[in-house]
This record gives C-alpha cells, sequence and structure tokens, in this order.
C-alpha cells in the first residue's frame, strides 16, 4: 500500500486501511451478516438448492461475461476440474446444506454454528504440517466447546436433520477452502470465482434434480427480491469485496467478518424475522465467537 494511502486511510484495529478497505469491511460484515435472513426469505418461494444453484450459476455468469469482456483467459481445463471439486464443496455442500438447514432452524443460529469454519480449517491444515499455536489451540478447544453449547439449545434440539445438516455444510466449506488453497488451485483473480460459482450452481441444480425440488411460479414478491440481493449484494458484490480484502489488507481483517456475522445475522433475526433465541444460545454463540477471536489475534501476532 503507497504512502498517499496511508495518509488518506483510517485507523482500524491498530492498522492503516484504506477507505476502499473500510468499505469492503463493511460490505462483508453487514451484507454477508443479512444475506441468512434473505435466504429465509427466498425459500417462501425457492426451494434449497433450486435458490443457491439459480443464485450462483446467475452470479458466476455474469461475472464470467464481464471478466471474458475485460479481456481476461479462460480458465484451463485442470481449473475448470478445480472448481468443479471446490465449487461442489463449498458451494454445493456448504451452501446447500445452510439453506436446507434454514427451513428448520432460525437464520441466526444457522450463521452462529458458521462460525465454527476458521476452527475447522485450521484442524483440517494439520494435515499438511501447519500446526497451530498456543493461542490458535485454545482458540478451537474454546470455539468447539460453545458449538456443543449450541447444539443443545433449543433450536437444534428441535430440529436434528437441521443439525446434520449444518455439520454437512461447514464441513464441506472448510475442506472446499483447505483445498483450494493447498492442492486444488482456481483462476487468478474474479476468473476464478466466476468459475466455482458456475460449477458449484450446476452440481447445487443437480441436487435439486436429484431430490425432486420444484420451482414455485410464479415466486412470491418478497422471496424474488430476497433471491435478487443474494445475486447482487451476496454473491457478486460481497464475495468480490472478500477477494479485495484477502488482497489488500491482512488475513486476519478479511476474516473478521466470521467474528461479525453471526452476530449481524442473529439481530437481523431476532427484529425482523421474529426468531426466537434463548439465552442459553446466546451464550454458547458467545464462546464460539471468543475461540474465533483468539484465533484471529493469534494470526495477526
Amino acid at each position: 500500500m503507497n504512502t498517499a494511502v496511508q495518509r488518506s486511510g483510517s485507523r482500524f484495529l491498530g492498522i492503516d486501511v484504506s477507505p476502499l478497505v473500510l468499505l469492503c469491511l463493511l460490505a462483508t460484515w453487514v451484507v454477508w451478516g443479512s444475506t441468512y435472513l434473505a435466504i429465509k426469505y427466498a425459500l417462501l418461494s425457492f426451494p434449497p438448492f433450486i435458490q443457491m444453484g439459480s443464485r450462483f450459476l446467475v452470479a458466476g455468469a455474469l461475472l464470467l461475461a464481464w471478466m471474458r469482456w475485460r479481456g481476461a483467459p479462460w480458465p484451463t481445463r485442470r481449473q475448470w476440474r478445480n472448481a468443479l471439486v471446490v465449487g461442489g464443496l463449498m458451494l454445493g455442500g456448504g451452501m446447500g446444506g445452510v439453506a436446507h438447514a434454514e427451513l428448520t432452524v432460525g437464520s441466526g443460529l444457522v450463521v452462529a454454528f458458521i462460525a465454527v469454519v476458521p476452527l475447522m480449517i485450521t484442524l483440517l491444515n494439520l494435515i499438511w504440517g501447519v500446526m497451530p499455536g498456543r493461542w490458535e489451540s485454545a482458540g478451537i478447544a474454546l470455539g468447539l466447546g460453545g458449538v456443543l453449547m449450541l447444539t443443545q439449545g433449543h433450536g437444534f434440539q428441535a430440529s436434528p436433520g437441521g443439525l446434520v445438516a449444518m455439520a454437512v455444510a461447514c464441513m464441506s466449506w472448510s475442506l472446499g477452502s483447505v483445498l483450494s488453497q493447498r492442492s486444488l488451485p482456481l483462476a487468478q483473480g474474479a476468473m476464478g470465482f466466476a468459475s466455482e460459482m458456475v460449477c458449484g450452481g450446476v452440481v447445487l441444480m443437480l441436487l435439486a434434480l436429484l431430490t425432486g425440488e420444484s420451482w414455485v411460479w410464479p415466486p412470491e414478491p418478497v422471496a424474488a427480491g430476497a433471491w435478487l440481493y443474494l445475486v447482487v449484494f451476496g454473491s457478486l458484490i460481497a464475495f468480490n469485496a472478500y477477494m479485495v480484502l484477502l488482497a489488500r489488507a491482512s488475513a486476519s481483517l478479511a476474516a473478521s467478518y466470521t467474528f461479525v456475522n453471526p452476530v449481524i445475522a442473529m439481530m437481523l433475526g431476532v427484529w425482523v424475522a421474529g426468531e426466537t433465541v434463548t439465552r442459553f444460545e446466546w451464550y454458547a454463540v458467545g464462546v464460539v465467537l471468543a475461540g474465533v477471536l483468539l484465533l484471529l489475534l493469534q494470526r495477526r501476532a
């Protein structure tokens, strides 16, 4: 980052950040935090796999066309293969599992469960010999303890199927994330993400076909609006903002959305959708987020 940018920026968590980074943080914090409520409203007319598959197919195709128009090369055959595996895991199993869980579990509790993803990624990295530090180990233990508390709350106790869907979703997302970093690289920049969305969308639509999902047409206005919000703000704006953060900010700052999203999602679920979150579940979320915070502090050190 050049000196001019640093002088025009602000201090955030003791770090010099530019206005662009601050905007990207706002997008990943607020927009991603709100998408889980949008998923619940979209479920009024779009079943889980159709909702997610159509969302990522449209967003991926638009981004792919935009990048080609700007002269970006097509992904190679190997990169398309990698995109199919990573997209199938992160979007097919990950986001598909999230949407399926929200059929029976409140959006706030779903995203609170997702906060365990950084802990799972740290554990999976052990396969590649990446050992966690002292604070990371403490964060893993604390976060997993919080997740065990969360599974004992009313929301997940009332929906064993939702709990299974979330466990599959978190493991799929974490495994896809690690594979994309360690052994299955995608095409560079936005083209890689576009190919991942297209391939993940195809996998989701195949899952919709296999499970017998069907369209509800015409969709309810609120469901159609929520679906459009997911395409434009959730897939195109927030995901690309996250890519900018990865390129221009520290990894811990980019990953801070995992700490903020659950709080925003739970508040929106309670205030807007009238979801019920018990005091015990709030305590469990606090324990999970404390574990994630320890991970972020270790990575910043």
